[in-house]
């Protein structure tokens, strides 16, 4: 499982949390969010997520 980081904003996507409050279940891999999903807290696109290591 991997973590990803909003570059505009510094919000967090962990795959193993997911984010059931969005209809993302916990384990949801990045490349299966959809194309479209932004950023819960900036409305950044995918494209401006960075994988990080935490």
């Amino acid at each position: 499982m991997r973590t990803w980081m909003c570059l505009i904003c510094g919000f967090i996507y962990d795959e193993e949390a997911g984010r059931p409050e969005d209809g993302i279940p916990p384990g949801t891999r990045w490349e299966d969010l959809p194309p479209n999903w932004t950023c819960p807290d900036c409305d950044a696109r995918k494209d401006d997520f960075q994988m990080v290591e935490i």
